[in-house]
C-alpha cells in the first residue's frame, strides 16, 4: 500500500506578511519591510549622517548610529544621547526599516541628539525575554564601546543618556529602566530619562480599548493576540511580568531608583488603557516621576506610519521638551 502523500507546510500564524510560522514549525521571514515610508535622499548636504555597527556578533545584531552634522551655534557643545529600540510586536522589524530609520533621523536632527538604534532578536525563533536580554547587551555595549567610539567622541555626551522605544521597544525601555536605574552603567554613563511610546503590554483580562477595537485599526486585538502567541515562553500567560510589567505578577518597584519616565499613548490604540494603568501605577504606587500624554484621535504607531505628519511633529516637540527638561536633572 502506498504511503499517504506528504502534506505541504501551511501558514499557522502570519504577522503582516513579514514573518510566518509554518505548520511544520519552520519560520519564513520576508526580506521586505511590512510597510514602506518615504525617506529623503541624503545627497551629502543632509542634517544627519549615519552608519551601521555590529554590537553582538554572536547573534548578528547591529546598531545604527546617527550623528547630526551641525551641532548648533556652539559647535563645541556635545549632544545628549538617545538609545532607541524599534517596535514590531517582538516579531518583526529592524532599525534599518524605512519607517524606523526616518523616525530616528528626525530625532537626531531635531532634538538634536546622537541616536543609537539597536536591533534585537525576534520571536518566534527567540521568545521573551530574549529581546530584553539583548536590550541589556546593548546598554553594556553603550558603556564599553560607544562612549569610546572616535566617530562619536566629539559629539556625544554620555552623561546625558535617554533610553527610548516604541511598542515592543517601549517595553524593552521599561526593563532597562528597572535593570540599570540611574547609575547602573557606571560613573561615565548617566541615564537621565526614559521615553515609552505606546509600549507593548498585554494581560489576561481584556481592557475596554481591546474590547472596543475597530476591525480596521492599525493594531487590532486579534493581531495583538497573534503576536502574544508567538512571543511568550512555553507555559506563560499574558500576565507574564516581562509582557505585563504593571500586572498582578509584576515585581514591586518602590525600591528601584529610576530616572524620569515619559509615557505616550494614543486614544485609538488597543494599548491605551494598559499604558495609562502602567503610568498610574508607576507614579501613584511605586513613586516614580512619570509624565503621561495621550494623543487624541491617533492610532498605534501613527508617527512611524507617517513620520512627516503634523502629529509626528508634535511628538518630536514633546520628546525634545522632555529631553531638555531632564538632561541636567539630578
Amino acid at each position: 500500500m502506498a504511503p499517504p502523500p506528504e502534506t505541504e507546510p501551511y501558514v499557522v500564524e502570519d504577522c503582516r506578511g513579514a514573518v510566518q510560522l509554518m505548520s511544520d514549525g519552520t519560520v519564513r521571514r520576508s526580506g521586505e519591510p511590512a510597510f514602506h515610508v518615504n525617506v529623503p535622499e541624503d545627497d551629502g548636504r543632509g542634517a544627519v549622517e549615519w552608519r551601521d555597527v555590529t554590537y553582538a556578533a554572536e547573534h548578528d545584531l547591529n546598531v545604527r548610529l546617527y550623528l547630526p552634522r551641525h551641532l548648533g551655534a556652539a559647535n563645541d557643545a556635545r549632544l545628549p544621547v538617545v538609545v532607541y529600540f524599534h517596535g514590531g510586536g517582538f516579531c518583526i522589524g529592524s532599525g534599518r526599516w524605512p519607517n524606523f530609520h526616518a523616525w530616528c533621523l528626525r530625532l537626531a536632527a531635531e532634538l538634536p541628539a546622537v541616536v543609537l538604534s539597536f536591533d534585537y532578536r525576534l520571536a518566534p525563533e527567540h521568545r521573551l525575554p530574549a529581546a530584553q536580554e539583548d536590550g541589556a547587551t546593548a546598554m553594556a555595549w553603550l558603556r564599553d564601546h560607544a562612549a569610546h567610539d572616535p566617530w562619536l567622541a566629539d559629539a556625544a555626551d554620555f552623561s546625558r543618556v535617554f533610553v527610548a522605544g516604541d511598542s515592543a521597544g517601549g517595553n524593552i525601555v521599561h526593563h532597562m529602566a528597572v535593570r540599570f536605574g540611574k547609575s547602573g552603567l557606571g560613573p561615565q554613563i548617566r541615564l537621565r530619562g526614559h521615553v515609552l511610546l505606546m509600549p507593548a503590554m498585554a494581560g489576561e483580562a481584556r481592557t475596554r480599548a481591546e474590547l472596543e477595537c475597530r476591525p480596521d485599526a492599525f493594531l487590532t486585538t486579534e493581531m495583538s493576540d497573534r503576536y502574544t502567541r508567538l512571543i511568550l515562553p512555553e507555559g506563560a500567560t499574558k500576565d507574564y511580568p516581562v509582557l505585563n510589567p504593571a500586572g498582578p505578577e509584576a515585581p514591586e518597584l518602590e525600591a528601584v531608583a529610576m530616572a524620569p519616565v515619559l509615557v505616550v499613548a494614543a486614544e485609538r490604540d488597543i494599548l491605551r488603557d494598559r499604558n495609562e494603568h502602567y503610568a498610574r501605577r508607576m507614579k501613584e504606587e511605586w513613586g516614580k516621576e512619570v509624565e503621561f500624554v495621550q494623543f487624541a484621535g491617533e492610532q498605534h504607531g501613527f508617527f512611524e506610519v507617517d513620520p512627516w505628519s503634523e502629529r509626528a511633529d508634535e511628538l518630536v516637540r514633546l520628546v525634545r521638551k522632555f529631553v531638555v527638561e531632564h538632561m541636567d536633572s539630578e
